[in-house]
């Protein structure tokens, strides 16, 4: 019995040498390598050097070498089932069950006979992007502005619009029936036999960090059928969610630059390549995986994610960061004006200013956030819930303890959380274990933040309603003086909101037209029949000076209520900006904070 070679391939690219060593002797970066006085012998000047790039250590001194599984060993001395156990543990990937050597045998045979069939069929879609019947596929290559080096350099081929000419081409290599049939390149047909699976289309090959060809890619040319896009099935040598494209052609910039940038699409990654930006890499049109995020850290431990600006390329970028904070990235988000993705916004504006752009990238914490209240009135306790419930995952799933509470604590500000027992019940769940129940019930968080921040009707609203709703009179003199801003963040608003459509539309105000208005509001459901049922402040007939200062008095209650609500904000946004050391933005709303100062101070009634 043994762990099947697949994993211990995948295990190998995924256990990142460097952290692996570390954890035993203490490694100083020099040039390319790592370099440290050896475990193994006695030495007083470094000559221990672990090479990333080629997965591998050697000592200069006593000339041991090899690879993760071989220092391992050496250094718990323990068999080579015990080291890969002690690798996984250590690079976080869970164990598979042992299989029979014949099976291991069989599937490694598998793969490296489609990796060969692969390599043919690459070499052939290459010399057939030359002939006369590519003209078509030349011609979306070159529209997207991609040179012919580029083309080269990621291998775009083209397939022939042809039921049979790959499948012809392999049997003359030698190729059998049978696998040609395993490597997914042809498509079985119900009859018996089968077809070329790629036709008519522009090849993206997968290429595997160390160059093979596993899978591929093929665009449909433009006014062709669908899918756009169709891609390689499963096989022995490929399985989805464990490759990123273009990491074979990004790999050592990525490691020089520290920091590898999380895009989409195969044009994401061929035209920045193109314009110098030479450290991205795309999850092949599938949600991003932990094994990818693995493989990711072999060569950097910073991201930045720029998936496309639309709804759906948010979406994704926040599974995204979801996936890769357990991994203990750090996580930057890039998102460019427009909904435009990497692909069209350097072929529109050029590498300096995308640079620029990515220089300025929201630290994925504010990104959440961002995305948590857009669209939300977090004065509801239902839109506060739900911000809540959407942020706090990506709160839990930070790795390091410290940071994560730092990053519920800047969460937590800036949703307005403020009751300490409802804060204290929100951090038990989010420093709960893995494998604990969910961050928190939504619809028990909701009640929880109504109960902790319900807000009473003050006098001046109500007041105000009962004299409006009674006194036409009053209406038009007051409503063309009130704001939105003025109740916007009141118990009431729905209320005021229904008075002014009321009198824009020339309407009486009564149980009818305001009840209708008000229909599904908890707070107007009890407020209406409230001031409905009062009386008028004054007679028929009588002057309405008193009942009209009375009214203006409330109203300019609400105005300083209302700047009073937006310094409280502004606290909070201060605090923010203080937090994240932006400090543009900081003395911003400083400045504004102090604007809304001078307004409340003359606002308010003087003594």
């Amino acid at each position: 019995m043994r762990f099947p070679q697949t994993f211990l391939d995948d295990l190998k690219r995924q256990a990142d040498i460097v952290r692996v060593v570390q954890d035993y002797v203490s490694l100083k970066k020099k040039g390319a390598n790592w370099m440290a006085c050896c475990p193994f012998h006695q030495e007083k000047s470094p000559s221990f050097s672990v090479n990333p790039s080629r997965e591998m250590f050697y000592c200069f001194g006593c000339q041991k070498g090899g690879g993760v599984f071989n220092f391992v060993m050496e250094m718990e001395h323990v068999t080579f089932p015990e080291a890969v156990k002690i690798v996984a543990e250590k690079s976080g990937v869970a164990l598979p069950a042992l299989v029979e050597d014949d099976k291991f045998e069989s599937r490694r045979r598998d793969a490296d006979e489609i990796v060969q069939l692969n390599t043919w069929a690459l070499e052939w879609w290459e010399q057939q992007y030359q002939e006369g019947t590519a003209r078509g596929a030349r011609e979306y290559v070159e529209s997207r502005g991609i040179t012919d080096e580029t083309r080269r350099t990621f291998r775009l081929g083209f397939a022939p619009d042809s039921w049979d000419a790959l499948s012809s081409y392999l049997k003359s290599k030698g190729a059998t029936a049978a696998q040609i049939e395993r490597s997914g390149l042809v498509v079985k047909k119900d009859a018996g036999g089968f077809y070329d699976r790629f036709r008519g289309r522009v090849i993206f090959p997968v290429l595997d960090a160390q160059g093979r060809a596993v899978a591929f890619g093929a665009r449909v040319l433009p006014g062709g059928g669908e899918p756009k896009y169709l891609n390689s099935p499963e096989t022995a040598a490929y399985t989805k969610g464990r490759h990123l494209y273009g990491l074979h052609q990004n790999r050592e910039e990525i490691r020089k630059k520290k920091f590898v940038i999380l895009v989409e699409g195969y044009l994401d990654v061929i035209v920045p390549y193109q314009f110098g930006v030479r450290n991205c890499v795309a999850s092949l049109g599938t949600s991003l995986t932990a094994e990818q995020a693995r493989l990711m850290s072999r060569f950097a431990r910073r991201v930045v994610v720029n998936y496309d600006g639309d709804r759906a390329g948010v979406a994704a970028a926040k599974r995204a960061i979801e996936v890769l904070l357990p991994e203990d990235f750090e996580v930057k988000v890039l998102v460019l004006p427009d909904g435009a993705d990497p692909d069209e916004f350097l072929r529109a504006r050029g590498a300096d200013e995308y640079n620029e752009r990515r220089g300025a990238s929201l630290p994925h914490i504010q990104f959440v956030l961002d995305q948590a209240v857009s669209g939300r009135n977090l004065r509801k306790p239902a839109d506060k819930a739900a911000a809540v419930e959407e942020a706090l995952p990506f709160v839990r799933a930070v790795k390091n303890r410290i940071q994560r509470r730092e990053y519920f604590d800047m969460t937590m500000d800036a949703l307005r959380v403020e009751e300490p027992s409802l804060r204290r019940e929100l951090w038990r769940a989010v420093a709960a274990p893995p494998g604990a129940s969910a961050v928190a019930d939504a619809a028990d968080v909701q009640r929880k933040i109504a109960r902790a921040e319900a807000v009473p009707l003050t006098v001046a609203e109500q007041r105000l309603l009962e004299l409006l709703a009674h006194d036409a009179e009053l209406r038009r003199e007051i409503l063309p003086r009130l704001e939105e801003d003025d109740y916007r963040e009141l118990p009431s608003a729905r209320v005021f909101e229904a008075l002014r459509e009321i009198e824009r539309e020339g309407l009486e105000v009564n149980f009818e037209t305001l009840g209708s208005r008000t229909e599904g509001d908890a707070a107007a459901a009890d407020l209406v029949p409230v001031i409905l049922m009062g009386e008028s402040a004054r007679a028929e007939g009588e002057a309405a000076d008193d009942t009209l200062a009375e009214a203006e008095s409330c109203l300019a209650a609400l105005k300083v209520m209302s700047v009073e609500h937006r310094l409280k904000e502004l606290a909070a946004a201060i605090n923010e900006a203080e937090r994240a050391g932006d400090d543009a933005r900081r003395d911003a709303l400083v400045l504004e904070s102090l604007d809304l100062t001078r307004r409340r101070n003359v606002l308010l009634p003087r003594t």
